[in-house]
């Protein structure tokens, strides 16, 4: 009460005769409100225009207009507090606010230019972008050899798998969305930042789970940059450069997968480059290879130090100065590098929004520390949990619900079909591996040493009596109902080896790996197991597949000309007849995937669908970014990217699970979810002509 007396006081205090801020609203000029005259003030009435239409002193100028007139009452009137408005008042005063920056923002870009600046940003996030397609890569290359480092069963080399991508699907929607609240720079630090730590974390950890959660992390940190690189690049871009190079951005995730691909050809099959302490921990060459792909995050983090946020962002939380001066600071780097260093930055004042949300500001005397930081951290998930609401209300429903089905089937298919190749081509080596077996019947060896290695051999109805195995190897190699009396195994390590249904009786092993899990249905008499082998053991000369790293390289080089051809036509036909012309084209190179029967056909096909589906991706990435505002743009990509995540959880799940036994599962799923998608996507708005709002 005593609140609303001192402002009715306030609004009635008379002064110098007047009262200040009442004006009665019946239309009538009253010149008495004025203030009073100086002797040497110009008065209104007495001002005219000379030849050149400056004001100088004399004539009169006629009763000024009504609506002047209002204007003068509306600035002496006393403005409501924001308290006392309704929220929707101020919703809709933000709206129009945004829109009339929207324009104005985009005269400020276009005045800026596009040079220097927006290219040292371009290579800047370039690199962040890299990281992302680095990560993607990373663990598919390490697995043949970690499963081997770290004694990983099929069920666990599945999970490190899929890992990855179950981090990145939290990261995309919890730190794009704080990326809408924070800051893009801010945020795309922090994403780097535990990215970088716990991708060179990982590199020297030991047990499988500690592993896993640092993949984990990893994975966490670089989804959350995925978004954010694209928003905050965006708003740097006028309208007719936005779409060309925000493709040309997207080029560097297929750098980070030939980056990928290139380091784990030259460093993973170099057993020599790693170093061993003691017996329990070894550091193997796939390690130095997760090491080295945290170099593209830890060069993007250094670099994004000097790079400001984005003017946008700025003034949509109201900071006008801030962003008035990186404004500036992008006009004249790129006037000083077009030789143009006089060109003078004519902006002096840019429309922010009516702030309307509440952000709380508490005191250091209120509470203990950690209740001042829960406050800030609730209130802040609070505002971002606000925004992804917000992308499902009655204007942007229908656009999200359309675009995450687009997301999505992209996702599953791609992803589906990324894994689904180079397991397909694993699964015809090995069939014509097998098809090369040895297979020996009913042999009889005794008193005779083996000191060599046996490899892809069935071995039925032996007898080995008083036989020696000293210092060799076993790799795909099976024993069926055979008998070994009085044997001796030294010094042997075995891969893909087993006993099934064999007796064996009196013999020793010592320092072997042939443990208890390879012995199927066998009897084993008088048999003693002396110092068994500790860890797994790697043999990268016969277990790493070079081809599956040439698979994978050839898959990354082949999106460059989609690249090429989407970043000139992206403004020239418009985000939806690229989005649904590449994920058409694309659903049929799935169909000439049931020609695919021998290595090549399927890598050359692998190599083809990749070529044509990356436009469809680039074009996904320019309209998301475009049809949401500012304060939900990093929200939206983030919540869209996270399903998109997730549809590659599923597709990977799911394609791998028919390897080996059928293909018209994968190819029709592939291609159903292809044009399903692609024709929705025709149905989305064109935003080519659209400014960022």
């Amino acid at each position: 009460g005593g609140r609303e007396a001192n402002q009715v006081s306030d609004d009635y205090r008379y002064q110098d005769g007047n009262y200040e801020g009442y004006a009665p609203n019946d239309g009538y000029y009253r010149g008495g409100d004025e203030p009073a005259h100086e002797e040497d003030a110009q008065s209104d009435v007495t001002e005219g225009h000379d030849e050149d239409d400056e004001v100088y002193e004399g004539e009169y100028q006629g009763i000024p207009h009504p609506d002047d007139i209002k204007e003068k009452q509306k600035k002496r009137a006393p403005a409501v507090a924001d308290e006392y408005r309704d929220r929707a008042d101020l919703m809709a005063e933000r709206m129009e606010d945004e829109e009339q920056l929207a324009h104005q923002y985009e005269n400020i870009i276009e005045e800026c230019g596009h040079g220097r600046f927006q290219w040292t940003l371009f290579f800047v996030l370039g690199l962040a972008l890299m990281a992302d397609g680095v990560e993607v890569f990373v663990v598919g290359f390490v697995l043949p050899s970690a499963e081997k480092d770290m004694c990983l069963s099929s069920s666990n080399k599945g999970m490190l798998g899929l890992i990855v991508y179950l981090g990145m699907m939290v990261g995309a929607v919890m730190l794009g969305g704080l990326a809408d609240k924070l800051g893009r720079k801010k945020c795309l630090i922090i994403s780097l930042a535990i990215n970088a730590a716990f991708a060179f974390l990982s590199s020297f950890v030991q047990g499988y789970g500690f592993f896993l959660f640092c993949r984990l992390i990893s994975g966490l940190g670089i989804g959350g940059s995925l978004p954010i690189v694209f928003a905050y690049f965006s708003e740097f871009l006028s309208r007719e450069k936005r779409g060309e190079h925000l493709s040309w951005l997207c080029m560097f995730w297929m750098i980070g997968g030939i980056f990928a691909s290139a380091m784990a050809w030259s460093i993973i099959p170099h057993y020599g480059w790693g170093f061993s302490m003691g017996t329990k921990y070894h550091f193997h060459s796939w390690r130095v290879f997760v090491l080295v792909c945290s170099l593209p995050c830890i060069a993007s983090l250094v670099a994004l130090k000097f790079m400001p946020e984005s003017p946008r962002f700025l003034l949509e939380i109201g900071k006008h100065d801030e962003a008035w001066m990186i404004l500036k600071q992008v006009h004249d780097t790129n006037m000083r590098a077009k030789g143009e260093p006089e060109r003078v930055f004519t902006v002096s004042y840019i429309k922010t929004p009516k702030q309307v949300d509440e952000f709380i500001e508490i005191q250091s005397s209120t509470g203990t520390w950690y209740q001042r930081w829960l406050v800030r951290i609730t209130t802040i998930f609070k505002q971002v949990w606000d925004n992804v609401l917000y992308c499902l209300t009655a204007q942007y429903r229908m656009n999200t619900l359309m675009l995450a089905v687009v997301w999505f089937t992209m996702a599953l298919s791609y992803y589906g079909l990324i894994v689904w190749f180079p397991d397909m081509i694993r699964y015809l080596q090995e069939e014509a591996y097998e098809s090369r077996v040895k297979i020996f019947d009913e042999e009889e060896v005794s008193h005779f040493t083996f000191n060599f290695t046996l490899e892809n051999q069935i071995h039925r109805n032996g007898e080995y009596r008083n036989d020696k195995f000293i210092g060799m190897k076993f790799k795909e190699v099976r024993f069926e109902d055979s008998l070994f009396e009085e044997c001796y195994f030294e010094n042997v390590t075995s891969s893909e080896t087993f006993f099934e249904n064999c007796t064996i009786i009196s013999t020793v092993f010592y320092n072997t790996d042939l443990y208890e899990h390879k012995f199927i249905n066998c009897r084993l008499i008088n048999s003693t197991f002396l110092k068994e082998k500790e860890g797994c053991h790697l043999d990268f000369e016969e277990d790493n597949d070079f081809l599956i790293y040439l698979v994978s390289f050839l898959g990354s080089l082949s999106v460059l000309p989609g690249n090429i051809i989407s970043a000139l036509l992206m403004d020239k036909i418009g985000r939806i007849k690229m989005i649904g012309g590449s994920m058409l084209i694309s659903a049929v190179c799935c169909f000439f995937l049931f020609f695919g029967n021998s290595e090549s056909a399927m890598i050359g096909w692998q190599c083809l669908f990749c070529g044509a589906s990356i436009a469809a991706w680039n074009a996904l990435d320019v309209i998301t970014v475009e049809l949401y505002p500012t304060d939900k743009r990093a929200t939206a990509f983030g919540i869209l990217n996270g399903l998109c995540k997730f549809g590659a959880i599923l597709g990977n799940s799911i394609f791998a699970s028919f390897v080996g036994i059928t293909k018209v599962v994968p190819i029709l799923l592939a291609s159903s979810a292809l044009v399903g998608g692609g024709l929705l996507a025709l149905r989305l708005p064109e935003t080519r002509e659209q400014v960022l709002m």
